[in-house]
């Protein structure tokens, strides 16, 4: 495998195009307006009389259950495929168990709920699950100052990819006439979530086809689970001596609840909190029209912040975004018209793909030289994880507690203050020199 060759760093980005799609149909779009739909009668919540929880808790706990379950798999896992040098067999084994499960989500009613919402948190164990192995090549396929580049690549592959998706699904939900399919039981939306799967699996073969499955790192024996825990507590003695390292993944952690808690639940928020200007709820067409917003502008944040880490160097650039993220915040816990929301929605885009496509380059550009990059990225995606499980908990937590979610805002951006603060800490000195004998 030759770094910085354009095929292979292309196939590599249309694993992004592949999987966003559920990103944006299944947990930004249409599966919240689905449930929601399924749910709330005439205005009552079935989950909450039926269990005594909110149903917008309900599908948070969802989440938080699914991210909890990868991050408790996650460092076995990634630790074993680098011993074992099969990465691309676990992202594959992730790829259809997500997929699978998106495809499954098209027998969803509310008779089968709990089928559902767990068809619901497997897609994201799947969806997740593939990420460890997916971010674990980055660093195999593309030179140290090209990680931001490769990275944002990536990032504006799958907004676009997601978008293109969801356009047709659109179509279908709103138009389902020119399809030929009956507009009763949820069908059109049903299917689209169908859709997600064949997309996902299907273009997931071009990355297939083209990264190599790995090399077992010499020295190391085959199929030995428990060399999968050694490495990973090698790992670990060679992380928590490393500052840059530690600081920054403790950073990411807290600001990271925040960025995952607004993607994943942003919809639901605005479902409730947002007006129209008769005072009526926000149209489903106009929460629609601001994830599309938000998509095409995150594809042009992560080149924007690209530039700003160019400029100002990568941390910096971080800092800059937390701050944009801290004033959305301010301003979502204040507006309550859909105008304010659209404009809000575009900030939202131009910060969200930039902070998360920096976010991987920088920490990819701070490891030392390894042939063990899952494992060390293992660590990464556990704090992504269970960031998101602690934000989406938090989220339901307070909704559940203070019955208004406008509460929510201000504990998420309390995350993105706290994560600015600590990235402030992260010591800006030139990348580390290599590891050479495992005892750093």
């Amino acid at each position: 495998m030759q770094k910085g060759d354009p095929r292979l760093i292309r196939a590599w980005t249309m694993y992004d195009w592949a999987n966003s799609a559920y990103s944006l149909t299944i947990t930004s779009a249409i599966f919240p307006i689905y449930y929601a739909a399924i749910t709330m009668v005439d205005g009552r919540d079935q989950v909450l009389e039926t269990y005594g929880l909110p149903a917008t808790s309900l599908q948070s706990y969802t989440l938080s259950a699914g991210f909890l379950l990868v991050a408790a798999i996650a460092p076995l896992l990634s630790g074993i495929a680098d011993h074992r040098g099969n990465k691309k067999n676990y992202l594959k084994f992730f790829c259809y168990l997500g997929a699978a499960s998106c495809a499954g989500l098209f027998f969803f009613t509310y008779a089968n709920l709990w089928i559902g919402l767990a068809l619901f948190m497997l897609a994201c164990v799947g969806f997740s699950g593939s990420l460890i192995f997916y971010d674990a090549f980055l660093p195999e396929i593309a030179e140290p100052e090209d990680h931001d580049r490769v990275s944002a690549r990536g990032y504006a592959m799958g907004y676009i990819g997601s978008v293109v998706l969801l356009v047709f699904n659109l179509l279908m939900v709103m138009n389902p006439q020119w399809f030929g399919i009956p507009d009763r039981d949820g069908l059109p939306a049903r299917l689209s979530f169908l859709s997600v799967g064949i997309w996902w699996a299907g273009w997931a073969q071009v990355t297939f086809r083209r990264l190599p499955n790995g090399k077992v790192p010499e020295g190391k024996r085959r199929n030995t689970l428990t060399a999968g825990y050694r490495e990973l507590r090698r790992v670990w003695y060679e992380m928590v001596g490393i500052k840059r390292v530690r600081r920054f993944l403790m950073a990411f952690f807290v600001f990271n609840m925040g960025v995952q808690t607004v993607m994943y639940l942003a919809v639901t928020y605005a479902k409730q909190e947002i007006k129209e200007p008769d005072g009526s709820p926000i149209a489903d067409s106009g929460l629609i029209a601001s994830i599309l917003l938000i998509q095409l502008l995150a594809a042009a944040g992560a080149m924007l912040f690209v530039r700003l880490s160019r400029r100002f160097g990568n941390l910096a650039a971080l800092v800059i975004g937390l701050v944009i993220w801290t004033a959305i915040c301010l301003a979502a816990w204040m507006i309550e018209t859909t105008t304010s929301f659209y404009l809000l929605a575009a900030f939202v885009g131009l910060v969200m793909g930039g902070t998360q496509a920096l976010s991987r380059s920088t920490y990819t550009k701070l490891l030392p030289e390894t042939a063990d990059h899952a494992s060390y990225l293992s660590f990464y995606d556990v704090g992504f994880y269970l960031a998101t499980v602690l934000g989406t908990l938090a989220f339901g937590l307070v909704n559940q507690l203070t019955g208004d979610l406008r509460n929510t805002v201000i504990a998420i951006g309390s995350f993105f203050v706290l994560g600015a603060l600590l990235l402030l800490r992260v010591p800006r000195e030139k990348r580390i020199a290599p590891v050479t004998d495992g005892t750093r």
